[in-house]
């Protein structure tokens, strides 16, 4: 009878020991598809790079990893629905240097956009450059700023939307070129190319990405790119302060992060996640196409450049004379 009970004591304790890691197994990360909203529409640069990496993604975690198109109020719509969400690892937001905009260009936000957000890497970097039709009269970045000085409000330039980084970069270029120019916000950069396209805008700030093939076919005309350095895909373009604007760079960069309360060890899995697609070839060939640059962080890296590039963007906004909406 003692030996009895002791072996049942004995199996019981095993299962006990045991029960732990068949619940790991059956609740290891992830179980289900993967869901990544991208504040902007189809076809913006934002949604380009978040696609370019979520089928490696999905292969690699062994889940789909579905986009999920959010546009509306400068990309703020869609990092709302990511903040409301539950902190599981199952929601993911890939948003741009908007992000760090939007606190200074909005009275209100719907979220704390340092409490309800935590980094999980930077994706990549790409300039925007400053695109016109070529219809227009302008034929270099020089010629477009002396005309603007000279008819204040003659011209007017898209953006993605109120506060995000096209309209940054747009202010940034505008306040350094000492001139004025009418603000005309898009619900994403598809619909300013376009308008851009026909003439019914003057000027663009657009990510890269998205206006290449027009640049190649003679669609549109590259004046400037804003980054600090000319880009690859575009080495013949100038930089702003190249042609004239010194002090007018803009870092435009699109990265990925999740609600705040989810579990560390899950953002550190996709942070690792994302470093092996970016390093992976065919990812590499594609960011090359697309003039982007692979760039990645570890997640409390990517939290502290964050919080310095709101204040940095505060000033800016403030310096512009931008009034939060």
């Amino acid at each position: 009878m003692k030996l009895m009970r002791r072996a049942t004591l004995t199996y019981l304790a095993c299962l006990a020991a045991l029960s732990p890691l068949v619940v790991n197994a059956q609740t290891a990360y992830p179980n289900k598809p993967i869901r990544v909203i991208v504040p902007f529409s189809a076809g913006s640069t934002t949604d380009i790079i978040a696609r370019a990496i979520t089928e490696k993604l999905g292969a690699s975690l062994g889940q789909p990893v579905i986009v999920d198109n959010r546009a509306g109020a400068g990309g703020t719509l869609g990092a709302a629905a990511v903040a409301r969400s539950a902190p599981d690892g199952y929601t993911i937001l890939v948003h741009s240097s908007s992000h760090t905009v939007s606190p200074s260009t909005y009275a209100k936000l719907p979220y704390d956009t340092l409490k309800d957000f935590a980094g999980v890497t930077p994706i990549a970097q790409l300039p925007n450059v400053l695109v016109i039709s070529p219809k227009k009269d302008f034929k270099d970045l020089q010629g477009l700023v002396r005309y603007a000085r000279a008819n204040p409000g003659k011209l007017n330039y898209a953006s993605a939307g109120n506060g995000s980084a096209t309209h940054l970069n747009a202010e940034k270029f505008k306040m350094q070129g000492k001139f004025f120019a009418v603000h005309i916000p898009y619900r994403g950069s598809p619909e300013a190319v376009t308008d851009v396209m026909v003439g019914s805008v003057d000027y663009y700030f657009s990510p890269i990405a998205p206006v290449l093939p027009q640049i190649k076919e003679g669609q549109l005309l590259a004046l400037a790119v804003g980054s600090a350095k000319r880009s690859p895909a575009l080495p013949n373009v100038p930089t702003t302060s190249e042609a004239g604007v010194p002090g007018s760079e803009f870092n435009f960069w699109i990265g990925m992060m999740v609600p705040a309360k989810t579990p560390r060890d899950i953002i550190t899995r996709l942070q690792a996640e994302v470093e092996k697609a970016l390093a992976s070839p065919e990812v590499r060939e594609r960011f090359a196409r697309l003039g982007a640059e692979a760039w990645v962080l570890k997640p409390e890296q990517f939290d502290s450049y964050i919080k310095d590039e709101i204040d940095v963007n505060a000033k800016l906004v403030k310096n512009a004379g931008l009034s939060p909406q």
